[in-house]
């Protein structure tokens, strides 16, 4: 079979300039529905299939009305990050490629690209220099990793190997965690055999952040293997737990700290002392969960789980065959470190993003968003009838319009419609609320201003 390279792959380029010009200025919602999309689409599969070039164009030629503009500069849904140029042109080589990442003698180069990534990470959150890296899909993925080494860390503590002897018949761990944290924390659980039941609520304030007083209450009540599950910027408002006072009642009672930092661990690389303040003691954890695809910006999908007892994370991640070549030596293989084996070579965009942005490009990528994060939220909030609900600490603002729920309802269903930009609504401490989530590196003043006055737009029209 003859693989036209070059037109095929021209091809691909025109269609991705296409799309990526029109952007900055296109309706950030899709506009096609489920049915027309399948009557584009959905067709037998034939005998002799069909030329490459027709595919490709049908593909893009429903992206502009079928596709959700996630990485518009106007796209302020889901804590989502849109790809820097150079991560995509970095993640277009990982396709050429084509690399299964799983072990190194099946890819030296990615092994080593994603080992300096890790250890770039590192310093950057100036984390314990020895810790374990992996990277996952992302942080549902990365929080599964880290509570695993958990799981596997408080069982050895006390004599038990529950990577041979599974969870039949060991003692019982007591998780702790946040009225507010995430449910991907939940998931994790589930996925490990501990199940929900297991978690132990602990009264979160005002803002979403966990009350140390009440950790340390409930720590006193417990014994036994114990696992704490704190949060580094809380998916509505942006708050961290007070890491440090958190981290030092843990480490007084022997319990292991995780923290899911899925985007506020990036705050540890601003150049604000102020934002910096907001994750103080973050490093007296002992594992930490976050995602590149969000602040970091580079293409999805990329998660990063760092377990700080390089043993811990590597006895509950490991596998070993007799048919695989695995390293001996200093060589990393990266199934020693995550869930998959056969996977992508998803490190190599983060390792391009960080060598192309430096410290100083990433704090500046940080700090740009939370300014726009509050410019966003002084202009709402000069209007009449517009509540902010939550100090904006980070990236994240929650709005509530009219204090009304069905209003607010309108407001954002509104807002998506309209197209300007898109956002999502929530629910915060039984109020309804719009949430705003600023994460694409390209979003500019301008953008704010533009999102702002068509939100207002919107809710002007709501109230009549």
């Amino acid at each position: 079979m003859t693989m036209p390279y070059d037109d095929l792959l021209s091809r691909a380029h025109a269609h991705a300039l296409d799309y990526l010009n029109a952007l900055p200025e296109r309706r950030v919602g899709s506009t096609a529905t489920r049915d027309e999309l399948m009557a584009a689409l959905r067709t037998p599969l034939s005998g002799p299939g069909e030329a490459p070039e027709a595919v490709l164009d049908l593909l893009a030629s429903q992206a502009p009305r079928g596709a959700v503009a996630c990485n518009s500069p106007r796209y302020f849904g889901f804590v989502i990050g849109g790809a820097t140029p150079v991560s995509l042109a970095a993640d277009w080589l990982v396709s050429t490629w084509d690399q299964n990442a799983g072990i190194y003698v099946i890819s030296p180069l990615v092994a080593v690209v994603e080992e300096v990534a890790g250890d770039w990470l590192l310093d950057l959150f100036d984390l314990p220099r020895d810790s374990g890296v992996g990277f996952v899909t992302g942080c549902q993925m990365a929080n599964l990793t880290c509570l695993a080494a958990a799981r596997h860390g408080v069982l050895r503590r006390v004599g038990w190997d529950v990577e041979i002897d599974g969870l039949q018949g060991a003692p019982r761990i007591n998780v702790v965690a946040s009225a507010e944290s995430h449910i991907t924390i939940d998931v994790a659980l589930r996925y490990l055999g501990l199940g929900t039941k297991c978690i132990q609520r602990v009264e979160s304030d005002a803002q979403g952040r966990m009350k140390p007083d009440a950790l340390r209450a409930k720590l006193a009540t417990l014994e036994g293997p114990t696992i704490v599950c704190a949060q580094a910027g809380n998916v509505n408002t942006g708050a961290f737990d007070p890491l440090r006072e958190i981290g030092e009642a843990c480490n007084a009672h022997g319990a292991w700290l995780h923290i899911d930092g899925a985007f506020g661990l990036w705050a540890r690389a601003s150049a604000s002392s102020e934002r910096r303040a907001l994750i103080d003691g973050v490093e007296l954890a002992d594992s930490w969960a976050t995602d590149a695809h969000k602040w970091l910006n580079v293409p999805y999908d990329c998660g990063v789980a760092l377990v700080k007892s390089r043993e811990d994370h590597r006895a509950a991640m490991t596998t070993a065959a007799a048919y695989l070549i695995q390293t001996q030596g200093v060589e990393r293989d990266a199934v020693d470190w995550v869930p998959d084996f056969s996977r992508r070579a998803r490190g190599v965009p983060t390792y391009a993003n960080l060598r192309a942005l430096g410290r100083d490009g990433i704090a500046d990528l940080v700090d740009g968003l939370c300014a726009r994060a509050r410019q966003m939220a002084q202009g709402l909030a000069a209007e009449q009838g517009v509540a902010i609900l939550a100090d904006v600490v980070l990236n994240q603002v929650l709005v509530r319009f009219g204090d009304d729920d069905e209003l607010t309802r309108r407001v954002v269903t509104g807002v998506q419609q309209e197209g300007t930009c898109w956002l999502s609504g929530t629910n915060w401490q039984g109020k309804a609320a719009m949430r705003i989530s600023v994460s694409n590196w390209a979003t500019s003043e301008e953008d704010a201003a533009r999102s702002v006055a068509a939100i207002l737009g919107v809710w002007r029209q709501v109230r009549g």
